[in-house]
């Protein structure tokens, strides 16, 4: 088992990692702005579900993959940007508005948002890369099995981004409220939640491997 000192540290190293406003956290609070709080959370669940198959992946030696064979790495890259690209066509081209959508309309289920979350960070390769980045720095071999390590690193690191992001869902959630008040629903939201799933597309189709 980690002593605490290392999970102290770890728990640290995470808790600045996550404060810092990243790809996660914009999509976690857009869609929090464009429905509500349950479906921020449903995100955010699907987002830590796709960590723990990165933590996995890393504990079995997967994720070496893409250090080894780039074409891998650029297969998952150009995959998840495209998956991007689609869910921000699907959401602004979607008619009605989803805060109030429009007679017919199947508003997003909260399954859908966990698989999208889920999706996004499962197809992105440098969620796999910093995970085998940061965790081995505090694996102990002599502390016991090293893919129990990893997924109690993985456990820490989703508890703070609990923390954190929730803090950001429930911030969101209440401007999704003052936006919904309105006589005529606003498209706004939609139109940022299709704009940030667009810019991680690019973000995702134009990064390198460092």
């Amino acid at each position: 088992m980690l002593s605490f000192d290392t999970l102290a540290l770890f728990s640290a190293a995470c808790l600045a990692l996550t404060v810092t406003p990243g790809p996660d956290m914009l999509l976690i609070a857009s869609r929090s702005v464009s429905q509500g709080r349950a479906a921020g959370f449903a995100s955010l669940a699907g987002i830590q579900v796709g960590t723990y198959c990165h933590a996995l992946a890393a504990a079995f030696g997967l994720s070496q993959l893409f250090l080894a064979v780039p074409l891998a790495y650029d297969v998952v890259r150009f995959a998840g940007a495209a998956y991007l690209l689609y869910l921000a066509w699907k959401t602004i081209c979607s008619e009605g508005t989803v805060l109030a959508p429009a007679k017919g309309l199947t508003p997003h289920s909260y399954g859908r948002i966990f698989r999208q979350g889920f999706l996004t960070n499962l197809l992105n390769p440098k969620m796999a890369l910093f995970v085998l980045a940061l965790f081995p720095q505090f694996v102990r071999p002599q502390a016991g099995s090293i893919a129990v390590q990893i997924l109690l690193l993985a456990t820490v690191l989703n508890l703070i981004g609990l923390l954190v992001n929730g803090a950001v869902i429930v911030a969101a959630s209440k401007l999704a409220g003052r936006l919904s008040t309105g006589r005529r629903p606003s498209r706004l939201p939609q139109y940022l939640l299709g704009s940030v799933f667009a810019g991680l597309a690019c973000r995702l189709a134009l990064a390198s491997r460092q």
